[in-house]
C-alpha cells in the first residue's frame, strides 16, 4: 500500500491507484480516532463532496466510518463548495468537516480534506497525528455501520447549508450596488460545485447571468478544473460575444477564483488581490493589515503602504494565511494561486466570495478591470509578475536548492538586498523587484516566481533565473 501523506490541504491520490475505498476508510478512521482523542466526537462532523468520479460514494463511506465510531455526520444534500462546507462547520458548531475533493487537480485525482472547528485548513498539529494513525492501522481496525443503518439510528442526517451561506454573503457583499448596476456576467462553473451558488447569488442580486459548464462532468471537459487562462478559453470567447461586463470562474470545489474583463482578457490573481485590497480598505472602513504568502505579489505591500497598513508574510498554503483572519490581524488575506478571504468570513479561501467582490467593485466604480488596474498603478506604481515551473531531475533539483543557500551578490545586474527563507529562497533586489525559487513537494519541479516594475525588467529576471539554473 502507498503511504498516506497529507499535503497543504488534505490527502490526495489517483483514483483506483492510491485513492481507493480501503485507503479512504483508513484516513476516515484516523480522523475519527483523532476527534475521539481530542474529546470532540460528540459535536459531529459535516461531510461534503465535489463533482468528481464517485465523490458522493466516498462521502457516504466517510459517514459510515464516522457512524461506526459513534460520531454523527451532517451530510450535504448535493455536491458542495469547499468554502460552504467550511461555513457549515462554523455555522452548526461542529467538531470539523470531511470533504471529498481534489480541488483543482486533474480529473483522475480525488482526496479527503479534513477541516477542524475553525472551518479553515487543518494545521499540522491535527494532520500529523491523523497521517501517522492512518499509516499505522489496517482494514481490521476500521469501524463501520452501513449507511442505511446509520441513518435509521440518527447518526447521519442531511443538511442544506446554502440558505445560511447566502444570508452570510449578504453581510459581506453590497447587494444593492449589484442590483443598481445593470451588469451582465458570464459565469464558468468548470463543471464543479459553484453552480447554483455563484450564478444564483448574482441573479438574486439582479445581475443578468449566463452560465457555462453548469453541470456535472467528472472528466471536467478533459482537463484540470482550474480557473486559469489556460482552461478558460470558452469563457474568454463568450464574454465579449455576450457583451458582458465580466467573466467569473471557480475551480471544481469553488475555493479558487478566475476573472476576465469585458474583452475576455484574463487577469492574474496577483492583480485582482491588489485591486481588492485597495477597494476593501476604501469601502469598508475596517482596521487591520493584510497577509500574503511569500510567493504572492508585493503590489499588496504597495497598497498597504499607501493606506498605512501592516503586511504579514507567510509560507505558501492557506492554513498559514487563515490564522490572520481567525486572530483578527488582517482585513484580507491572499495568495497568488487564486486564494482569497477577508475579515468577518472564514480562515479558508473562497472563490465565490472573491468573484462576487470583483463584481461589486466593477459595479460601484463603473469601470472595466484594465481601467481599474491603470488607476491603481497610477497610485502605487506599476507591478508585473510571472511564475514558471522549472522541471528538474531530483538530483539537479536538490543541488540547485542547495546552491541557493548562498545567494549571489547580484541578480540580473541588481544587488541582492535581502534573502528571505521562510519558504524556499526569495531574493529582494535593490530596485524593489524580487525573485523566489520554491521546490514542489510532490513533483520534480522548482517554481520560479519573479516580479518587477516593467515588462522588460521582468524578462531580464527570467533570463537571469534560467541562467542561474544552467550553472548547476
Amino acid at each position: 500500500m502507498t503511504a498516506i501523506k497529507f499535503g497543504t490541504s488534505g490527502w490526495r491520490g489517483i483514483i483506483a491507484e492510491d485513492f481507493t475505498f480501503a485507503n479512504a476508510r483508513l484516513v476516515c478512521q484516523a480522523i475519527a480516532d483523532y476527534l475521539t482523542a481530542e474529546g470532540l466526537s460528540s459535536q459531529g462532523v459535516v461531510i461534503g463532496y465535489d463533482t468528481r468520479f464517485l465523490s458522493e460514494v466516498f462521502a457516504a463511506t466517510a459517514a459510515e466510518v464516522m457512524a461506526g465510531n459513534g460520531i454523527s455526520s451532517y451530510f450535504t444534500q448535493r455536491d458542495c463548495p469547499t468554502p460552504v462546507v467550511s461555513f457549515a462547520i462554523r455555522d452548526e458548531k461542529r467538531a470539523g468537516g470531511i470533504n471529498i475533493t481534489a480541488s483543482h487537480n486533474p480529473p483522475e485525482y480525488n482526496g479527503v480534506k479534513f477541516s477542524p472547528a475553525t472551518g479553515g485548513p487543518a494545521p499540522e498539529t491535527a494532520t500529523k497525528p491523523i497521517e501517522t494513525r492512518a499509516n499505522q492501522i489496517g482494514p481490521g481496525d476500521v469501524k463501520r455501520i452501513p449507511m442505511s443503518q446509520a441513518r435509521s439510528q440518527g447518526l447521519v442526517s442531511d443538511i442544506d447549508p446554502r440558505p445560511s451561506y447566502f444570508q452570510h454573503l449578504r453581510t459581506l457583499v453590497d447587494v444593492e450596488v449589484l442590483r443598481r448596476s445593470g451588469m451582465r456576467v458570464v459565469v464558468d462553473c468548470l463543471y464543479g460545485t459553484s453552480r447554483d451558488y455563484l450564478d444564483a447569488f448574482l441573479r438574486e442580486a439582479g445581475v443578468e447571468v449566463e452560465v457555462l459548464h453548469g453541470y456535472r462532468d467528472a472528466l471536467f471537459g478533459g482537463h484540470r478544473p482550474e480557473p486559469s487562462a489556460e482552461f478558460l478559453g470558452e469563457l474568454a470567447a463568450r464574454v465579449p460575444a455576450a457583451k458582458a461586463n465580466l467573466g467569473l470562474a471557480t475551480d471544481a470545489d469553488a475555493d479558487r477564483f478566475g476573472v476576465m474583463d469585458s474583452r475576455g482578457a484574463y487577469h492574474e490573481a496577483n492583480a485582482i488581490l491588489g485591486l481588492l485590497l485597495d477597494y476593501l480598505i476604501e469601502t469598508r472602513g475596517w482596521e487591520g493589515g493584510v497577509a500574503r504568502s511569500v510567493a504572492t505579489t508585493q503590489l499588496i505591500d504597495r497598497v498597504a503602504a499607501k493606506h498605512g497598513r501592516p503586511v504579514y508574510e507567510t509560507k505558501v498554503g492557506f492554513k498559514y494565511l487563515g490564522e490572520y483572519i481567525t486572530n483578527g490581524q488582517a482585513l484580507m488575506v491572499g495568495e497568488e494561486s487564486e486564494g482569497f478571504s477577508m475579515k468577518n468570513h472564514l480562515p479558508e479561501k473562497d472563490g465565490i466570495l472573491a468573484d462576487l467582490l470583483v463584481a461589486e467593485m466593477v459595479a460601484r466604480k463603473g469601470k472595466d478591470l484594465p481601467q481599474l488596474l491603470e488607476d491603481l498603478f497610477a497610485k502605487v506604481g506599476p507591478v508585473y509578475n510571472r511564475r514558471i515551473n522549472l522541471s528538474l531531475a531530483p538530483e539537479t533539483k536538490e543541488k540547485f536548492l542547495e546552491s541557493l543557500k548562498n545567494p549571489p551578490p547580484r541578480f540580473a545586474g541588481l544587488g541582492v538586498k535581502q534573502h528571505v527563507t521562510i519558504d524556499g529562497h526569495k531574493f529582494i533586489l535593490e530596485d524593489g523587484s524580487w525573485v523566489c525559487f520554491r521546490p514542489s513537494g510532490t513533483e520534480p519541479v522548482v517554481r520560479f516566481y519573479f516580479e518587477a516594475s516593467s515588462t522588460p525588467a521582468l524578462e531580464k529576471l527570467q533570463k537571469a533565473g534560467e541562467a542561474l539554473l544552467r550553472e548547476v
